[in-house]
């Protein structure tokens, strides 16, 4: 008897990771549950040797920029970074992206939505100041939903204080 209650006991808990193994695709709107933005790998054009992909922009360009604690301004070094996402936009005209706005944990959901909305804005408006077409961009917020770093110290805090730019 003891021998059939472990192997209904081991059957349901292999049950169970099938079926929590099905629920890790998206949530139900259709966005990764994933914390790591996914990126589109197929280069437009051999002219730029590769250059538009989303290894591309991640590894050589740079796709995020950081904030201050409660800030949505951008800083000359995150402003630097965005003038090369910028001119490799224009070298790549059939490229869109998302800026995701990202806040650290500390705040309400509600104020770090907003605040990442803000954030994600502010890079929108500085890419469409140095020329890129306002239609080649969308912003979403994620407040403090997807954090990179997590822990309750400063060191966590700023890697999640951020705007990210990503292919879509």
């Amino acid at each position: 008897m003891k021998q059939s209650k472990k192997m209904s006991v081991m059957a349901a808990m292999i049950a169970s990771a099938f079926v929590l193994s099905a629920c890790g695709g998206s949530t139900s709107n259709g966005v990764s549950s994933s914390t790591s933005p996914s990126y589109s790998s197929s280069s437009t054009s051999s002219q730029y040797g590769g250059s538009s992909t989303g290894s591309y922009l991640t590894e050589n360009i740079g796709d995020r920029v950081f904030f201050e604690t409660d800030q949505s301004s951008l800083n000359s070094s995150s402003r630097g970074a965005l003038r090369a996402q910028a001119e490799w936009l224009a070298q790549n005209a059939n490229i869109s992206l998302t800026i995701e706005g990202h806040a650290d944990e500390r705040g309400t959901r509600d104020y770090n939505l907003a605040l990442g909305a803000r954030r994600a804005n502010a890079v929108r408006d500085f890419l469409i100041s140095q020329g890129v077409d306002s239609a080649r961009l969308q912003t979403i917020s994620y407040g403090k939903e997807r954090p990179v770093s997590l822990c309750s110290d400063d060191s966590c805090w700023s890697k999640n204080r951020r705007a990210v730019s990503v292919i879509r």
